[in-house]
């Protein structure tokens, strides 16, 4: 699994990518700017991303925002968001307005912070991206 995590809060990103790297490949961008484009690198080099863990609140570009950009950029390809890269919102907002963004992104989950790693794996394995 290819994992990319995007995050702007160093210690919910070292937790994510320690978690992560157990099962392959994991990657980290600092905002949603830098998420499209590491989005657009991998599709361009045939190295996709599995899963990207998204933080909504960053700098530069908002994970809303990015969710958009990297469903748009799918879309353009003729990828539906069904079977696109999975994304999780992980992110400290637990307003109703926030999650219905979200998922209207096209988001695939949502989970808040602190990040609770057996909440985590359990939707992975919804997913489809991890067994057992």
């Amino acid at each position: 699994m290819r994992s990319l995590i995007v995050e702007d809060d160093f210690t919910s990103r070292l937790l994510l990518q320690t978690f992560l790297a157990r099962y392959g490949d994991c990657h980290v961008a600092v905002n949603g700017k830098e998420a499209v484009e590491a989005f657009r690198i991998a599709k361009d080099t045939g190295r996709d991303y599995n899963l990207i863990c998204m933080d909504i609140m960053m700098p530069e570009m908002d994970g809303q925002t990015a969710v958009r950009q990297i469903r748009a950029l799918e879309e353009g390809e003729g990828t539906m968001s069904s079977s696109g890269v999975k994304i999780v919102m992980v992110t400290a907002l637990d307003d109703v307005k926030n999650v219905v963004e979200s998922f209207k992104a096209l988001c695939d989950a949502y989970l808040f912070k602190p990040v609770d790693t057996a909440k985590l794996l359990g939707e992975l394995k919804t997913l489809g991206l991890v067994s057992g």
